[in-house]
């Protein structure tokens, strides 16, 4: 079988990589596409599910796989553990599915470094001021905060030049074409089509 391919995607707050996975998704049936799910300690929110939003553990639990070396990447956020187990992405990319990861590029660094084999992709907003824009239009920030955010969103692009493709989110049905193209790339290279068509490639080329 086909090995599925992890993608790894990343971008400044505001310019739209939640919404673009989340509108993939939605044209992806799940035998072909998952999005990843992440370890976290924090505390289960309303509407919440284990296993659908997070695997929820317990520090001690958290801590163990890390000595276990259990993680493709993880990072400490206001107290509590996030993480990406190498082992659930493993199990989903060996069954042949792409597994899609929403991720800051420190995450992302850590995990191509273990997986080279992954594709990255960066999501650009079309300028500055568009990014003030959606974020302001989120309505609940202060300007300290708004100032805070777009500084992070610039040392966050900084390290655009370290993925395997960029998109540019100006017009947002155009962006989700441009990933989808991506993923269609991707499943026509050579390794994984000789995988998928092994026995049509064996009769061709019989006597």
């Amino acid at each position: 079988m086909a090995q599925g391919t992890l993608f790894i995607v990343s971008a400044p707050s505001g310019a739209g990589k939640s919404s673009l996975i989340q509108a993939l998704l939605k044209t992806q049936p799940l035998y072909d596409t998952q999005v990843s799910i992440s370890h976290t300690t924090r505390n289960v929110r309303p509407g919440e599910n284990h296993g659908e939003h997070y695997f929820f553990v317990s520090k001690n639990e958290f801590e163990a796989m890390i000595a276990e070396d259990a993680f493709l990447e993880h990072a400490e956020v206001f107290g509590n553990y996030y993480g990406t187990s190498r082992k659930a992405i493993e199990q989903i990319l060996s069954t042949g599915v792409d597994v899609f990861l929403d991720i800051d590029w420190q995450g992302a660094k850590q995990i191509r470094e273990k997986m080279p084999q992954s594709r990255s992709i960066f999501v650009l907003p079309p300028s500055k001021d568009e990014l003030d824009r959606r974020l302001r239009g989120r309505g609940q920030d202060s300007e300290e905060v708004i100032a805070r955010r777009m500084a992070q969103a610039v040392a966050e692009m900084s390290h655009y030049a370290e993925y395997d493709y960029l998109i540019v989110n100006d017009d947002f049905d155009l962006a989700l074409s441009d990933l989808k193209t991506i993923i269609r790339a991707e499943r026509l290279r050579m390794g994984r089509q000789k995988a998928r068509h092994d026995a049509l490639i064996s009769k061709l080329m019989a006597d």
